[in-house]
C-alpha cells in the first residue's frame, strides 16, 4: 500500500476538507443522544414548552447538519477516490505497455487485464470507504465512549470490556483473509484467460465442435473461483455477526446493570435512554470498522498486485555505446537466445545486410524465425552476441528511436474497429497521398475500391475482411511511413501466388532503399532475396542466395522440390 501513497498526496488538501466535513457531521450525530438526555432529565420535568421546542430544534439542527455533512462528504470521497484510481489505472496501463515481452510473459496478459480492472476497482472502493466510514466509524466509537464515560463510568466499563474481544476477532479474520484474497485474484486471472481464449477462438471452437469441452473448462475455473469466494466469504462473514453478538451481550448487561443502578438512584432514565442510543451508535461504528477491515483485506491484496507491476524495474535499459563505421545496415553477431533459459531457441546466429538488401528466412515451425524478429526489434535482449543497426548496438539506441526505424507485419497481427484509412494511418501524421500509395503497393487498392473506399468500416480484428485482404491492409500500414527496415513475418501466407509476386515487384520498385526481412513458408516469396537463411531447431543450416542453396543445402533443396517441383524454379507470375 505504501507504493500507492504518492497517488494520494495530490488529493491531500481535498481529502482533508472531506474529513473535516465528515468530522463535523459525526460530532453532530454524537450530540443528539446527549441533547435527548438533557430534554428528558432536565427540561421535561420543568414543563416549559418553550425550552422543549428550543432543545428539540437543537436536536433537529444537529440531525440536519449531520445529514447534509455526510451527503457532501460522501460525494467528495467518491470524487477523490475516482481521481486517485484514475491516476493509478493510467500509470498501470502505461507501465504495462512499456513492459518488455519477457516481463509481460511473466505477468501474463489475463493477469494484466485483471489488475487493470478488478484490482483497481477494489482500490477505488477502499479509498472511498476509508473516507466515508474509516473516519466516521472511529469518531463515533471513540466519541461515544468518551461521552458515555462522562455520563456513567460503570456502564461504560461494561461496553469497553467488549472492545478487545471484537478487536481480536477482527485481527484474526483479517490475518487469515488477506492471503486468501490474493489467491482469489490469481484464480480470477485464470478465468479471464479462459474467457479471453474462448472469445478470441470462438470460430475455431465452433468449427471443431468443442463448445461442450470449452464450457466444461470454463465451468471448472468458474466453480473454483466461486468456491474460493465462498470460502473467503465464510471467513469474513464471522466478523459482523460475531461483533454484533459480543456488543449485544454487552448491551444486555448494560440494561441489566442500568436497571439496578436506576433503582438505587445512581443514574437517571434519561441517561439510560441516551446510553442505549450511544450503544447503538457504537455498535454501528464497530460494524462499519469491521467492514473497513474487509475492504482493507481486498484492497491490500489488490494493492500488492498493482504495486508489483508499477515497481517492476525497467528491463531493456539503454546502454552507453558508440557507433561503429560499417556499410552494413543490420548485423547479427553470434546471437544466442532462450525464452525459458533452459534450452536455446536460437544458437550462434550470424548474418549481415547492407542497406536496401533483402533477407528471406525459412524453416520449420518453431525453428526460431519469429524469434529473430523479436530480438531485432528488442522485444527481448539476446543472451549472448550482438545485434547492430547502422553500426550501433540496438541496446544503445533509445526504444522510441529504434522502433521508428521499423515497418512490421507480425504473424498474428490485428486490425482496429475503424475505417480502412485510419487502420493504415494508425494515428500517425501520414498524408492521404502516402496512404493511397502504400495501399497500391500492398495490392490492396482494388479490394478497397470494391468494398466502398477508404471510409469502409473495418470490424474489430478485421472479421469482415478475408485473410488476404487483412494481410494487404497490414502490409500497407507497415509501408505507409516509409520505414528504414521492413519486416514481413509470414504476412503473405493468405495471398495467391500472383498477388504475392506482384507485391514483391512493387516493393522492389517503390522501396528499393528499404532493408527488408521476409519470413515465409513459401520459397517463391523469398526466392529473389539477396540472402536466404535456413533455420532448423534454432540453428543456421544454410545461408546464401537461392542458386547457392539449391546446390549446397539439402533441406532447402527438399523444400524447393516439394513446393516447386524438381526443377526448383517457378515464374515470378506463378
Amino acid at each position: 500500500m505504501r507504493a500507492l501513497i504518492k497517488y494520494i498526496r495530490p488529493f491531500f488538501a481535498y481529502i482533508s476538507v472531506t474529513l473535516t466535513i465528515k468530522f463535523i457531521a459525526s460530532i453532530m450525530e454524537l450530540l443528539i443522544p446527549s441533547v435527548l438526555a438533557t430534554i428528558i432529565d432536565d427540561i421535561v420535568p420543568t414543563g416549559d414548552k418553550g425550552k422543549i421546542f428550543l432543545w428539540g430544534g437543537v436536536m433537529a439542527l444537529c440531525a440536519l447538519t449531520a445529514l447534509l455533512g455526510n451527503i457532501i462528504a460522501n460525494r467528495m470521497a467518491a470524487k477523490s477516490a475516482g481521481g486517485i484510481t484514475q491516476r493509478i489505472r493510467h500509470d498501470l496501463f502505461s507501465k504495462i505497455t512499456y513492459l518488455s515481452a519477457r516481463q509481460l510473459d511473466g505477468f501474463t496478459v489475463p493477469s494484466a487485464i485483471s489488475r487493470l480492472t478488478t484490482d483497481t476497482y477494489n482500490l477505488n472502493q477502499l479509498f472511498a470507504r476509508m473516507q466515508r466510514i474509516g473516519v466516521r466509524g472511529p469518531i463515533l466509537l471513540i466519541g461515544g465512549i468518551i461521552i458515555t464515560l462522562m455520563m456513567d463510568i460503570g456502564l461504560t466499563l461494561i461496553l469497553v470490556a467488549t472492545l478487545p474481544v471484537i478487536a481480536l476477532l477482527v485481527y484474526l479474520v483479517t490475518k487469515k483473509s488477506v492471503p486468501l484474497y490474493t489467491r482469489q485474484q490469481g484464480i480470477l486471472d485464470r478465468m479471464v484467460r479462459v474467457v479471453q481464449e474462448n472469445i478470441t477462438g470462438a470460430r475455431v471452437i465452433k468449427a471443431l465442435s468443442k463448445t461442450t469441452y470449452e464450457r466444461k473448462r470454463y465451468d471448472k475455473v468458474n466453480n473454483e473461483l466461486a468456491d474460493m469466494e465462498q470460502y473467503v466469504g465464510n471467513i469474513m462473514a464471522v466478523t459482523n455477526p460475531g461483533s454484533t453478538l459480543i456488543l449485544n451481550l454487552g448491551l444486555t448487561l448494560v440494561v441489566l446493570v442500568g436497571a439496578f443502578r436506576m433503582n438505587a438512584g445512581l443514574t437517571t432514565s434519561g441517561v439510560i435512554i441516551a446510553f442505549l442510543n450511544y450503544f447503538t451508535i457504537i455498535l454501528n461504528a464497530m460494524l462499519g470498522i469491521t467492514r473497513i477491515f474487509v475492504m482493507w483485506s481486498k484492497g491490500e491484496a489488490s494493492a500488492k498486485r498493482v504495486a508489483e507491476v508499477l515497481q517492476t524495474p525497467e528491463d531493456l535499459t539503454v546502454l552507453p555505446g558508440e557507433r561503429e563505421n560499417t556499410e552494413n545496415c543490420i548485423v547479427f553477431e553470434r546471437v544466442s537466445f532462450s525464452y525459458e533459459k533452459i534450452r536455446n531457441n536460437l544458437t550462434d546466429i550470424s548474418f549481415a545486410l547492407k542497406r536496401g538488401e533483402t533477407l528471406g528466412i525459412i524453416g520449420a515451425t518453431g525453428s526460431g524465425k519469429s524469434t529473430i524478429i523479436n530480438l531485432l526489434m528488442r522485444f527481448y535482449d539476446a543472451d549472448s552476441g550482438r545485434i547492430l543497426i547502422d553500426g550501433s548496438d540496438i541496446r544503445t539506441i533509445p526504444t522510441e528511436i529504434l522502433r521508428q526505424k521499423f515497418g512490421v507485419v507480425f504473424q498474428n497481427d490485428f486490425l482496429f474497429a475503424d475505417t480502412i484509412e485510419e487502420n493504415i494511418r494508425y494515428f500517425r501524421d501520414i498524408p492521404e497521398k502516402e496512404i493511397k500509395q502504400a495501399a497500391e503497393t500492398a495490392q490492396a487498392e482494388e479490394f478497397i475500391h470494391t468494398v466502398g473506399g477508404m471510409e469502409y468500416a473495418v470490424s474489430a480484428r478485421g472479421n469482415n475482411l478475408s485473410g488476404g485482404q487483412k494481410q494487404r491492409l497490414l502490409i500497407a500500414r507497415a509501408l505507409a511511413a516509409h520505414p528504414e527496415i521492413l519486416i514481413l513475418d509470414d504476412s503473405s501466407s493468405a495471398l495467391d501466388y500472383r498477388t504475392d509476386a506482384v507485391l514483391r515487384r512493387e516493393l522492389a520498385r517503390h522501396h528499393a532503399e528499404t532493408t527488408s526481412i521476409i519470413v515465409a513458408q513459401r520459397i517463391s516469396s523469398i526466392k529473389g532475396a539477396d540472402h536466404i537463411l535456413i533455420l532448423d531447431g534454432g540453428e543456421m543450416i544454410g545461408y546464401g542466395t537461392h542458386a547457392q542453396l539449391m546446390k549446397t543445402c539439402p533441406v532447402y533443396q527438399e523444400i524447393a522440390e516439394s513446393q516447386m517441383g524438381t526443377a526448383g524454379e517457378v515464374s515470378e507470375d506463378a
